[in-house]
C-alpha cells in the first residue's frame, strides 16, 4: 500500500491529466525531494546565489549543474526556487511543458508580445479582448510598427480574411471574454493558425484550467491573470503564460530582460491559492449557474449572459469545451444608470469592486468602472450599456446569494409595477 501511495505521489511531478481537478491542483507540478522536506513551498527571499568556487560558477553557465532539482540561479530577476515550483504547478494544470510567472496579468501579456513580435508584424485581436490588451495594441505596439486589426468575437471567416501572409504573427482572444462571456471555438482558431502558421494565444482567466484547457485544443500559448481565481483571496498581482516546446524559452529569456519578476512571497501566496482552486471553481461554477437562471427568469431584468444559458450566443461550444461555466454572471437591469446602481447599493453580499475569482463575491458597473470616462452614447458605440452589471459570484451559501438578489431586485421599478399589475389581474379574475 506505502509503494502504491509513494507512486501515485511521485507521479505529481509530471502532467496528471487522468487525476481529477482537485488533486492536480493540489499535486500537480510538486516535489516530494524538497531540500528543506517542509511540505509547502518554502519562500526563498533573495535578490542574489552565491557560489561554493569558480568551479561551480563555471559548472553553472555551461548548464552542468541545471537541472539536478535545486532550482538555483545567479539572480533574482532570472529566477527564485518558490517562483519555480509555482511554474511546474501552474505548467502541470494546464497540460503544458513550461510555465512562465510574471509580476502581474498585464505584464504577462505585454512582455510576452514584445518578446514575440517585431517592427512591422501584424496581430489579430477579438473585439471583445480585456481593454487594457487592445490599448496596449493599438496605442502602444504601434509605435513600434506593429499593427493590429480587430475582428467581431466568434467570426472566423473575418479572422482568417484578416491574415496577412508573411506578416500575421498572433491571432489573441479571450475565452470566456470580459463582460459578456464569449467563449472562442479553440478547435477552430488552432486549425485556422496552424495552417496558416500563425500563434495562437487565448486568455483563459476567466475559465481557469480547471473549466478549459486551451493547449489540449492546439492552442500555442494560455494567459492567466493569475490575480484572480489561481490565487482566488484578492491579495497579490501575478500572471502566467504556459505554453509547449521551445517557444517558452523565448518567453523567460524575456523576462529576465524586461524585468516582470513576481516576488517571492507572491509566489508563495499563489502556491496556496491554487490547492483549493478545484474546490473554489465547483463552488463558483455552481453559484453563478445558479444565479445566471434565477436572474434569466426575473422580471426586472432585461437580459443574462452567461455561457451555461441556452439563451448566450456561444451556448453551444461551451458546451462541448468547457467542463463549467465560470464563477461570472453578467446581466442587464430594466432601466438606466442609475436603476442599476441603485440595485448595486442594495446588495449585501458582494462588494463593490473591479476584479473577480476571489472567494468573495464583487459586484460592478462597467460603465462606471472600465468606462468611467466615456460618455454614455460613447460607451455605447462600444457595446457597453450603463444598465450593465458583472457580478463575479464567490464561494457563499447559494441560497444566500440568491435571497440576496431577490431583495436588492425586489426594489427595482419595474419589478414593483410587474406585480402591481399581477395583483390587479388576479384581483379581476377573482371578481369575475
Amino acid at each position: 500500500m506505502d509503494e502504491q501511495l509513494n507512486s501515485f505521489l511521485n507521479a505529481s511531478e509530471n502532467n496528471t491529466p487522468d487525476n481529477g481537478s482537485s488533486t492536480r491542483s493540489v499535486h500537480a507540478g510538486t516535489r516530494r525531494n524538497k531540500a528543506s522536506n517542509s511540505l509547502t513551498e518554502p519562500v526563498v527571499q533573495t535578490a542574489t546565489y552565491t557560489f561554493r568556487d569558480t568551479q561551480d560558477l563555471i559548472d553553472f553557465m555551461e548548464r552542468k549543474t541545471w537541472g539536478d532539482g535545486d532550482d538555483r540561479e545567479e539572480y533574482g530577476r532570472y529566477g527564485n526556487p518558490t517562483v519555480n515550483a509555482v511554474e511546474r504547478r501552474l505548467a502541470a494544470l494546464d497540460g503544458g511543458d513550461d510555465a512562465v510567472l510574471y509580476a502581474s496579468g498585464m505584464n504577462a501579456t505585454t512582455s510576452a508580445l514584445l518578446t514575440i513580435l517585431s517592427s512591422g508584424s501584424h496581430i489579430i485581436m477579438t473585439d471583445d479582448c480585456y481593454r487594457r490588451t487592445r490599448q496596449f495594441c493599438q496605442t502602444f505596439l504601434v509605435r513600434l510598427g506593429v499593427e493590429t486589426t480587430i475582428v467581431p468575437m466568434g467570426d472566423y471567416e473575418a479572422m482568417e480574411a484578416a491574415i496577412i501572409p508573411k506578416r500575421t504573427r498572433m491571432i489573441i482572444s479571450e475565452s470566456p471574454t470580459n463582460p459578456y462571456l464569449r467563449v472562442a471555438d479553440l478547435e477552430k482558431l488552432a486549425t485556422l493558425g496552424q495552417k496558416h502558421r500563425v500563434l495562437t494565444m487565448i486568455d483563459s482567466t476567466f475559465a481557469t484550467p480547471i473549466n478549459q484547457r486551451p493547449l489540449e485544443w492546439g492552442i500555442d500559448f494560455v494567459i492567466h491573470s493569475a490575480t484572480k481565481y489561481l490565487s482566488g483571496h484578492n491579495d497579490i498581482l501575478a500572471g502566467v503564460i504556459a505554453g509547449r516546446g521551445d517557444r517558452m524559452k523565448a518567453l523567460r529569456d524575456g523576462r529576465g530582460i524586461l524585468g516582470g519578476m513576481v516576488d517571492p512571497h507572491a509566489a508563495f501566496l499563489l502556491d496556496r491559492g491554487i490547492k483549493t482552486l478545484g474546490v473554489r471553481m465547483g463552488q463558483q461554477n455552481a453559484n453563478a449557474f445558479a444565479v445566471a437562471h434565477y436572474l434569466e427568469s426575473h422580471p426586472a431584468i432585461e437580459r443574462v449572459w452567461y455561457p451555461g444559458l441556452p439563451s448566450h450566443p456561444d451556448y453551444e461550444v461551451a458546451t462541448e469545451q468547457m467542463v463549467g461555466f465560470g464563477g461570472v454572471v453578467t446581466f442587464e437591469v430594466k432601466g438606466d444608470l442609475r436603476t442599476a446602481s441603485d440595485f448595486i447599493d442594495r446588495m449585501r453580499i458582494p462588494y463593490i469592486a473591479p476584479s473577480l475569482g476571489g472567494v468573495e463575491s464583487l459586484i460592478e458597473q462597467p460603465a462606471l468602472v472600465s468606462y468611467y470616462d466615456k460618455t454614455t452614447e460613447e460607451r455605447l458605440a462600444l457595446g457597453m450599456k450603463d444598465n450593465l452589471v458583472r457580478f463575479a459570484v464567490g464561494i457563499e451559501d447559494t441560497d444566500d446569494i440568491l435571497n440576496d438578489l431577490e431583495q436588492a431586485l425586489a426594489a427595482v421599478p419595474t419589478y414593483k409595477t410587474h406585480v402591481r399589475q399581477l395583483a390587479a389581474m388576479w384581483e379581476q379574475r377573482f371578481r369575475t
